[in-house]
């Protein structure tokens, strides 16, 4: 029996190269009847950048402006991503997109628990170019999900 694909999650960074990927997703939802749900997600601040910012400002006020920014931050992303399928004008003409949503953890392992959230079939993603060495030091998004999750992973190179 083959594998039905029913909802796709596309997990995107708004990088440059991101309407290229988006059209793969977009292909494949046509042509098997699915739906996309779109991810992005913000890292949050690290402990040590924390610091420095309450190095300047007391941790009361520093965790009031975090809060007002994120939430900004996360409203303006939000808006980007339906700007972003707006300009992808098939995908709002057959209703291919099932939701977005902007999250905020660690990457990798959001993006995988989003997929089992949503019950995702499949994940659609793009990747960028790098040397061995690069990889193999700072590894990458793609390359950690791609060996983490439990899901069919379609990578999508990103043209430089």
């Amino acid at each position: 029996m083959l594998p039905e694909i029913k909802t796709i999650l596309y997990a995107t960074d708004l990088s440059a190269g991101s309407s290229h990927v988006f059209r793969y997703a977009l292909s494949l939802a046509k042509r098997y009847q699915a739906q996309v749900s779109i991810l992005h997600v913000v890292e949050p601040l690290s402990p040590f950048a924390q610091s420095l910012v309450e190095l300047h400002v007391s941790h009361q006020a520093s965790e009031t402006q975090h809060l007002e920014i994120r939430n900004q931050l996360l409203t303006t992303l939000k808006e980007r991503l339906h700007a972003f399928c707006e300009k992808e004008a098939c995908a709002a003409e057959e209703n291919l997109i099932a939701e977005i949503q902007v999250l905020e953890g660690q990457t990798a392992p959001t993006i995988i628990k989003q997929g089992a959230a949503c019950q995702a079939d499949m994940i659609v993603m793009g990747t960028h170019q790098h040397s061995a060495i690069g990889e193999a030091l700072l590894g990458t998004t793609a390359h950690k999900v791609l060996h983490s999750c439990t899901l069919p992973t379609l990578l999508i190179r990103i043209p430089e």
